[in-house]
Formats: C-alpha cells, sequence, structure tokens
C-alpha cells in the first residue's frame, strides 16, 4: 500500500518549492507529480496529429516521493504516514502524530 496516492494533498519537504501545497496528479513508482509544483520549460516540435502547438511549454516535471509529506487538515502542515491493518485485513493510512485516519 503507497503512502501517497493520486489527489492526495502534499506538502514539498525538499528542493525550489519547498514549503508550497499541492494535489497529487500521478504516482509513478517513487516519483510523484505535484500540480503547480517543480514547472519546468521544455521545446517541442509541433505535433498536427495530436493537435499540440510547438514552441516553449511549461509542465510539471516528477518530484521523488521522499520530498513529499501528506498534508493534515488538522494541524495544517506536512505528517508522516503510517500504515494500521484492521482486524477484517483491511489496510489504513494512518497519521503518525496523532493516529487519525487519513480520509481516503
Amino acid at each position: 500500500m503507497n503512502r501517497i496516492k493520486k489527489g492526495d494533498r502534499v506538502v514539498v519537504t525538499a528542493g525550489k518549492d519547498k514549503g508550497k501545497q499541492g494535489d497529487v496528479v500521478s504516482v509513478a513508482g517513487d516519483r510523484v507529480v505535484v500540480s503547480n509544483i517543480n514547472i519546468i520549460k521544455r521545446h517541442t516540435k509541433p505535433n498536427p496529429q495530436a493537435g499540440q502547438p510547438g514552441g516553449v511549454i511549461e509542465r510539471e516535471a516528477s518530484i521523488h516521493i521522499s520530498n513529499v509529506m501528506l498534508f493534515n487538515p488538522a494541524s495544517g502542515k506536512g505528517e508522516r504516514i503510517g500504515i494500521k491493518e484492521l482486524e477484517d485485513g483491511r489496510k489504513l493510512r494512518v497519521f503518525r502524530s496523532s493516529g487519525e485516519a487519513v480520509d481516503a
């Protein structure tokens, strides 16, 4: 079970965007793409078949998953995540500081 999932609100803990918050757009292995974080510019060729214009395109680049923490709205900051197994065998993500479940 992943500690960070698509749609989670996260806080960046390292890098040029340290302290900023955003929503996870995608998770691929040990890397995540966060909305409006780690914006890069890429020069792209036009692709008429895909309807894509050429030029300088700004988009989000991926960040290593260790550089983000799940945002806890109760405390207002990023916190670590633990996995708790319930009696019926299901797994639940919980905040390590308070033990309360992550609403998902």
